[in-house]
C-alpha cells in the first residue's frame, strides 16, 4: 500500500486542477447573493427552457437510439462501423461546427432550406432547434452505452425465449431490455447531462432569445457581462444537478443488482425455494 502513495502524489496536481475550481464555485457566492441571483429575470425562463427541451431531446435520443444501439450489437461488425463512425462524430467535432452544420442543413439557405419554406417551417433561432442541437451532441453517448449494455446480454437467453414463443419484439422487450437496463440508465443520464450543457451548437443554430432558446449555458454567457451573482447562481445549480447525476450513476448498478436478486428471490410458487429444498 505504501508503494502506492508516490503514484498519487504524481496525479495531486490534476486531482487538484479538477476539485479546485468547483470548491471555488461554492465558496465565492454568499446565501443572499444566490438568492438575488436566482430572482433575476434571467433565471427562471433559462431553467424552465433547458428542463423542458433536455427532457424531449432525451425522450427522442432513448426512442431512437435504442433500436439504433440493439442493431449496433447484434449486427456482424463489418456491417456497423461505418454506422459506427457517424454515431461518434458529434463527440470528437467541434460544437461549433454542429451548430454551423445543422444551419447549412435546415437554415434557410441550406440543404432543406427551401422545402422547409414551402411547408412554412422555420428551425433555426427556435425552440426545436434547441432540442436538435441537444439531440445531435447527446445521442452518441446514449448510443455508445447502450450498444455495450446490449452486447453483455447473453443471446442464448433470446434464443431460449423464442423457442418458449416469444416473438423477436417480445424477447427484445422482455428480456434484452430489462437485462441491459443499467446500462440503458446509465447512458440517458450522460446523454441527459450533455443536453443540459450543451452551448456552443445551440448558440449558433437556435441563437441566445431569452425564454425561446436561452437555455442555462447560454444564460451563464449572457449575465457574465451584466450580473456576476446570476452567472453564479446559475453556475451552481448546473454543478449540483450534476454532482446529483453523478452519484446516482454510481449508485444505480448496485441498486439495479440488489432488486433483480429480490425479484428472482420471489419466482412464483416458490419453485426457488422448493429447488433449495
Amino acid at each position: 500500500m505504501g508503494k502506492r502513495w508516490p503514484v498519487l502524489l504524481l496525479a495531486t496536481p490534476i486531482l487538484g486542477l479538477l476539485v479546485l475550481p468547483l470548491i471555488a464555485l461554492a465558496l465565492v457566492s454568499s446565501p443572499v447573493d444566490l438568492a438575488a441571483g436566482m430572482g433575476d429575470p434571467l433565471f427562471a425562463p433559462a431553467l424552465w427552457l433547458s428542463a423542458r427541451t433536455t427532457v424531449i431531446s432525451l425522450a427522442i435520443v432513448v426512442g431512437t437510439g435504442t433500436p439504433l444501439a440493439w442493431w449496433l450489437a447484434v449486427a456482424p461488425q463489418g456491417r456497423t462501423r461505418m454506422v459506427e463512425l457517424v454515431v461518434d462524430l458529434p463527440i470528437v467535432m467541434p460544437p461549433a461546427v454542429v451548430g454551423i452544420a445543422l444551419l447549412q442543413a435546415f437554415g434557410r439557405s441550406g440543404l432543406f432550406g427551401g422545402q422547409l419554406q414551402i411547408l412554412g417551417l422555420q428551425i433555426p433561432f427556435t425552440t426545436t432547434a434547441v432540442v436538435l442541437a441537444q439531440v445531435v451532441v447527446s445521442a452518441p453517448f446514449y448510443v455508445q452505452a447502450a450498444a455495450a449494455a446490449f452486447r453483455r446480454v447473453d443471446q442464448d437467453l433470446l434464443i431460449v425465449g423464442r423457442t418458449l414463443g416469444q416473438s423477436s419484439r417480445g424477447a427484445f422487450l422482455r428480456i434484452a431490455v430489462p437485462l441491459a437496463l443499467p446500462g440503458l440508465v446509465g447512458g440517458a443520464a450522460l446523454a441527459w447531462a450533455r443536453a443540459l450543457g450543451e452551448f456552443g451548437a445551440t448558440l449558433l443554430f437556435a441563437g441566445n432569445l431569452s425564454g425561446t432558446t436561452q437555455t442555462m449555458p447560454l444564460a451563464i454567457y449572457m449575465a457574465l457581462e451584466s450580473d456576476v451573482r446570476v452567472a453564479i447562481a446559475l453556475s451552481l445549480v448546473l454543478a449540483a444537478v450534476s454532482v446529483l447525476l453523478l452519484f446516482a450513476l454510481r449508485a444505480a448498478p448496485s441498486a439495479w443488482s440488489l432488486l433483480h436478486s429480490a425479484t428472482l428471490g420471489r419466482s412464483p410458487r416458490g419453485t426457488r425455494g422448493e429447488g433449495a429444498a
